[in-house]
C-alpha cells in the first residue's frame, strides 16, 4: 500500500487533526450555548427591565415597576406571554460567536502547545507555557469572534429598546451585520475589541491552563488514559476549583 493510500485509509481525525478539532469544538460550544441560552436570556431580561424601570420611573419606583422577579419567574413569564420559542430568541448570533471563538481558540492552543512552544522531553507541558498558550489562544479566538460578539450584544440591546418604546434597529442577524458594516465599515465590526480580547486572554489563562494541567497530571499519575473519561474528570475538577476560588474571593 502506497503512502497516499495509507493516508486515505486513516480516520478523518488523524488525517485532518486541526480541522477535526475545530469542528468538534465548535459543535460542542454550539450545543452548550443552545442549552444554556434561556438562562442568559432571562438574565438579560432582568437587567434590561430594571434599567428601563429606573429610566421611566426613577430609582425609588423601580422595585414596583418590574414585570418579573427571579430567574424562574422570568422564564415562566416569557413562556406564558410570548411562547417557548422566545426563550431562544437571539440565539443565532450567540451560536455564531461560539463557533468562531471556541473553534479558533482550541485549534490555536493545540498548535501552540504541539508545534510552537513545544512539550518537555517527558511529554509534559510546563505551566508557564500553558499560561502563554492559553492567553494567546483566548486573545486570538476573541479577536476573530469580535464581529459576531458585537452583533450578539447589539441584538440583545434590542430588548431594551423595545421596553423603552423605541423602534427596533435590526430585522435579524444578517441585517445587523450589514447595517454595522455599512455604517462603520470593516473596522466597525471590531468596535470595542480591545477590552474583549483582554478579558478573553485572562479567562483562558485560567480556563485552558488549568484544564490542560489537570488532564496531564491525571495521565502521568493515574492509570487513566487519554479519552473522554479523563477529559470529563479534568473538566469537573477545573470547574470545581474555579467555583471554589470565586466563592473564596466573594467571601
Amino acid at each position: 500500500m502506497s503512502p497516499a493510500e495509507e493516508e486515505k485509509s486513516l480516520p478523518l481525525p488523524e488525517r485532518w487533526p486541526r480541522a477535526s478539532k475545530f469542528a468538534l469544538s465548535a459543535c460542542a460550544a454550539a450545543v452548550a450555548e443552545l442549552v444554556t441560552f434561556p438562562l442568559d436570556l432571562t438574565k438579560t431580561r432582568l437587567q434590561v427591565q430594571g434599567e428601563a424601570a429606573v429610566h421611566r420611573n426613577g430609582a425609588a419606583a423601580a422595585g414596583q415597576a418590574v414585570a418579573y422577579r427571579g430567574m424562574l419567574r422570568t422564564a415562566a413569564g416569557i413562556v406564558q406571554e410570548e411562547g417557548v420559542r422566545k426563550l431562544w430568541q437571539g440565539a443565532t448570533p450567540a451560536v455564531y460567536r461560539h463557533i468562531v471563538y471556541s473553534g479558533v481558540r482550541m485549534v490555536v492552543y493545540e498548535h501552540l502547545r504541539d508545534s510552537v512552544l513545544g512539550r518537555s522531553e517527558d511529554e509534559s507541558f510546563p505551566f508557564w507555557k500553558a499560561v502563554v498558550g492559553g492567553m494567546s489562544a483566548g486573545a486570538i479566538g476573541q479577536f476573530f469572534a469580535s464581529p459576531t460578539d458585537l452583533v450578539k450584544v447589539q441584538m440583545q440591546m434590542e430588548g431594551k429598546r423595545k421596553l423603552e418604546g423605541k423602534p427596533l434597529r435590526f430585522r435579524g442577524v444578517h441585517h445587523a451585520f450589514m447595517k454595522i458594516l455599512s455604517e462603520g465599515g470593516i473596522r466597525g465590526l471590531w468596535a470595542g475589541w480591545v477590552p474583549n480580547v483582554q478579558r478573553a486572554a485572562l479567562v483562558n489563562m485560567g480556563d485552558l491552563t488549568t484544564y490542560d494541567s489537570v488532564k496531564h497530571f491525571l495521565l502521568q499519575n493515574t492509570p487513566l488514559v487519554d479519552n473522554s473519561v479523563t477529559h470529563s474528570i479534568a473538566s469537573f475538577f477545573f470547574k470545581y476549583l474555579l467555583l471554589l476560588t470565586v466563592a473564596v474571593l466573594a467571601w
